[in-house]
């Protein structure tokens, strides 16, 4: 299991070095973005920046537009079955493609919310990445933790523990802010 751990950074210099000695720990790209609104800054200094799936409320969206438009094809076929609108009852083939259509339906327009949307879990610290400051998101795994913690409080004390999270991509898990 994951934790997810905000850190926010005053500078782009400070960043770079938070980057470095987390690699040195260890740490992969893979497990360490930057969300800044500086993305040439980062280029510039090789840091790993944020993706789509954490700047964007994309997975949220699309998780929450295919259970809407699951809930509403099993309403629509239940009215189907009550009502038989044709008078004849439909196969069960049709009901798959009313469920299929409307679940698809609703994960595209989850989707097109999402990509328009700020990611949940991003927004408390919209301000901050507005004023040029950088949230560093360090994934760890139980056993890294603490030293990531450690290393972080004694090497970068300019870099605060804002939040952490039991893991960044589930669209349902609460974001605890320190």
């Amino acid at each position: 299991m994951m934790k997810c751990f905000y850190y926010l950074s005053p500078t782009l210099d400070i960043s770079k070095r938070v980057s470095d000695d987390l690699h040195e720990a260890g740490l992969l790209d893979w497990y360490l973005h930057v969300v800044s609104k500086d993305e040439a800054g980062l280029n510039q200094k090789h840091i790993h920046s944020s993706n789509y799936l954490e700047t964007l409320d994309l997975f949220r969206g699309t998780t929450i537009g295919g259970i809407i438009g699951f809930v509403l094809s099993l309403i629509l076929i239940g009215l189907a079955v009550k009502f038989e609108p044709f008078g004849f009852p439909l196969s069960n083939t049709i009901y798959f493609v009313i469920v299929l259509f409307f679940t698809l339906f609703g994960i595209w327009e989850g989707g097109l919310y999402g990509i328009d949307s700020e990611n949940k879990k991003i927004k408390p610290f919209h301000d901050d990445i507005e004023a040029g400051k950088y949230l560093v998101l360090v994934y760890a795994a139980k056993e890294q933790e603490e030293a990531i913690k450690k290393m972080m409080a004694e090497k970068h004390p300019e870099s605060k523990l804002v939040a952490t999270d039991r893991h960044f991509v589930n669209p349902f898990s609460k974001l605890k802010v320190v």
